[in-house]
């Protein structure tokens, strides 16, 4: 499907007729039927051609792993350095949704975007989660408006493992993935788990509940299916530190998707899927003395649907054809305060692979892609400021803008392995942008296991992506600062990353499963998109290695993990990090909200057949350098640094035939951010700003919860 026909069947109303205030009148329809429209020609279960995330439990041969594994490990088969969390390390804590699987991790670190809605954000290798290639099973997905609340919206039960890989990876789906990608595996429809149900409940009233179902639909195996179903919600406001705005928005969301698997005896295979997410938030002030409430009300609505078609060419399968396709539509429309911002996204991307494995040791994939991304946005901002005892209001900004962004790519990439010893992965890359010209983007990977217990692995390469400013930067919508520059403009962002990882067996097990690691990894940016903050203004523009600007970071880490005696696990990790950005208004060139450190000891004791299991998780994140405006602002910042803090989490689980019951804490050391909304008594005012936040902003919480697994029965 070519970007011109893409757009012309867009068939919504023009986003200068919506009116503000009100949800905007598009419809869905148009969206659905392009998506069955694009399921008609297309895609399956494609190979993995790359090696990076192993073999899947997605045949119909797939053996039902009931044993419950560590539940956070390093895999020694993957060619890139590779952290698994399982199913097992996301039932470690209350994990309601993708956002609160990473507590057990110290390579990502997860926090809020600003104090008001609730939107999440990674960071890997010192950067911010958008340099993080996100994947569904090897698809891009939580790109662009998808991307801020996108952590929220995957419920952690439907995961069945998320990987999380450092540094560049393969360029078969594209080369955004300049700091890492994080790929999600979910319930096949092969599971053998006719019903699935989860409930739990927080003490500030946040239930989440989901419900799985995987069905085989025929003697013959060829068809089956997975329905996911999640709704979660808050219930009741609450204002710990007393500032009169609530800790956490109101609202709620719901989602529903829907997966099939075709498979044919012969080797063809057909999976498709679609998934449908409302979520309504209602975050800001709850009380405001008379006076009128700055409010956050956000609605979102996404659509997506995916096909994927792999095709062998002979017997043996060693030599196929895949064809993978996908379509995203996002809807947002926001309210911050008095200004809205409303906007909405159509995304596709099509993959054409061919794969040749015929020689044992040699493994070519060639292909074609192209992604489109349609974004049209719409913002009016008004900012009022004290002159002595009256006021006097700023000229508004409104802005409209229509972005059509398209990358038409051509790639080749060679894998050789000897044995388990040696791996060679070259890649290469060449993308057409449009507005942007041709780049070519080359990515090596090495791996090296000298022994059985001493694995050496390399990677190196180069990452492009559109910057989306506004949407990559969301929380400067919940500040009544003067925006300042291009921040609807869409430069495309140059980077290298390189990098390295040893790990060390310690011959005290069979089953290797004590081991040491240690990993660096730099990433140099030739252009980057940067906001620069100052008590009254953020400043939008590029910091580019022609002006002499480069934003660059360099990333240690150590993890350890050992099994002492049977049932008890320990593993250790600490992560150092140098991010270095040279902004204009700043007087350092220390990357500001960046934590230096981080470390996460977590404990595990499982008792015979696991019928008890006990988890512990501590972590201590180091100090991070303030904006410079804020030194001024609060004592505690004066040095320009904030202090280090810990965070405690604890769960017991009760297993019976069928079902689970746990309980636990979050944040135990009951630590959060002191005043985090600067300017929260004058909410209206210009230089108010909720979007500086380096630290926890919920306290401690307890939660109880269950899960529920029905096993499919063997007929007899």
């Amino acid at each position: 499907m070519s970007f011109s026909m893409f757009w012309s069947l867009r068939g919504s109303t023009p986003l200068g007729d919506i009116k503000l205030g009100e949800k905007s009148p598009r419809g869905v329809l148009p969206f659905v039927l392009m998506a069955l429209l694009a399921a008609v020609p297309l895609r399956a279960q494609m190979p993995d051609t790359t090696g990076i995330y192993g073999e899947r439990k997605d045949t119909l041969d797939a053996s039902v792993f009931t044993a419950r594994g560590n539940g956070n490990f390093l895999s020694k088969g993957k060619d890139i350095r590779t952290e698994v969390i399982t199913a097992a390390g996301l039932c470690k804590m209350a994990c309601c949704n993708l956002a609160e699987s990473f507590e057990n991790s110290a390579s990502v670190t997860v926090g809020y975007s600003d104090a008001v809605t609730g939107a999440r954000q990674i960071r890997l290798l010192g950067q911010s989660g958008i340099y993080v290639q996100m994947l569904d099973e090897n698809r891009p997905v939580m790109r662009g408006l998808s991307a801020p609340w996108g952590l929220n919206y995957v419920p952690s039960q439907w995961l069945e493992s998320i990987q999380v890989a450092k540094g560049v990876t393969s360029v078969i789906n594209g080369v955004e993935s300049m700091t890492g990608q994080i790929n999600l595996e979910h319930r096949k429809p092969t599971d053998e788990i006719p019903l699935y149900v989860q409930a739990s409940v927080m003490s500030d009233t946040k239930t989440d509940l989901n419900i799985a179902s995987s069905l085989q639909l025929d003697d013959m195996g060829k068809w089956s299916t997975v329905i996911l179903a999640h709704a979660d919600g808050n219930f009741k406001e609450m204002d710990h530190n007393h500032d009169s705005f609530v800790d956490d928005p109101r609202g709620g969301m719901a989602a529903l998707s829907n997966r099939w698997l075709y498979y044919d005896p012969s080797g063809l295979q057909v999976r498709f899927g679609v998934r449908a997410i409302h979520d309504g938030k209602n975050g800001g002030q709850q009380m405001g003395g008379g006076l009128p409430l700055w409010k956050a009300n956000i609605y979102n609505n996404s659509l997506d649907g995916y096909v994927k078609v792999g095709v062998p060419l002979n017997e043996d399968n060693s030599c196929n054809m895949a064809v993978v396709a996908d379509f995203n539509y996002v809807d947002l429309n926001s309210n911050f305060g008095s200004n809205p911002y409303v906007a909405d996204q159509r995304s596709f991307f099509v993959n054409l692979l061919y794969q040749d494995q015929h020689l044992e040791n040699h493994h070519f994939t060639l292909g074609l892609s192209e992604t489109g991304d349609i974004y049209r946005e719409y913002i009016n901002r008004s900012v009022k400021y004290a002159l002595g005892s009256l006021y006097a209001a700023l000229p508004p900004i409104e802005k409209r803008n229509n972005s059509y962004l398209n990358d038409l790519g051509a790639f080749a990439e060679y894998t050789f392995h000897a044995e388990d010893k040696f791996s060679a992965i070259v890649s290469l890359r060449g993308d057409l942008y449009n507005g942007a010209g041709f780049h070519f983007s080359p990515r090596l990977t090495l791996k090296w296991a000298p022994v059985d217990q001493l694995v050496l692995r390399a990677n190196g390469g180069r990452g492009l992506r559109y910057s989306t400013p506004l949407i990559d930067n969301i929380g400067v919508l919940s500040t009544t600062k003067l925006l300042n520059g291009d921040f609807m403009e869409h430069p495309l962002e140059d980077a290298w990353t390189f990098g390295g990882n040893v790990t060390w067996y310690l011959p005290f097990d069979s089953s290797q499963k004590t081991y040491l690691s240690l990993d660096y990894f730099g990433t140099r940016f030739m252009e980057q998109m940067v906001v620069d903050y100052t008590a009254t203004d953020i400043y939008f523009y590029t910091l580019n290695s022609l002006q002499g600007g480069r934003s660059r970071t360099d990333n240690l880490q150590i993890d350890f993990g050992a099994e002492p005696f049977r049932g008890f696990t320990v593993t250790l990790t600490g992560r150092y990090t140098d991010a270095r950005q040279p902004l204009v208004y700043q007087s350092s060139d220390l990357k500001p909200m960046t934590d230096k450190y981080k470390a996460v000891l977590n404990l595990q004791y499982a008792t015979n057949l696991n019928k008890w299991i006990f988890d512990f998780t501590a972590s201590l994140s180091g100090p991070c350098r303030v904006w410079d405006f804020m030194r001024g602002l609060d004592p505690m910042y004066a040095n320009g640094w904030t202090k280090p803090y810990p965070l405690l989490y604890a769960q017991v689980t009760k297993r019976f035939k069928g079902f689970d019951i746990y309980v636990g804490g979050e944040n135990l050391t009951n630590f959060t951010q002191p005043d985090p909304i600067i300017g929260a008594d004058k909410p209206f005012d210009l230089g108010f700003d909720a979007s500086c936040i380096w630290g926890p902003l919920m306290g401690a919480r307890v939660y109880a919860g269950i899960r529920m697994t029905i096993w499919k029965t063997e007929k007899i």
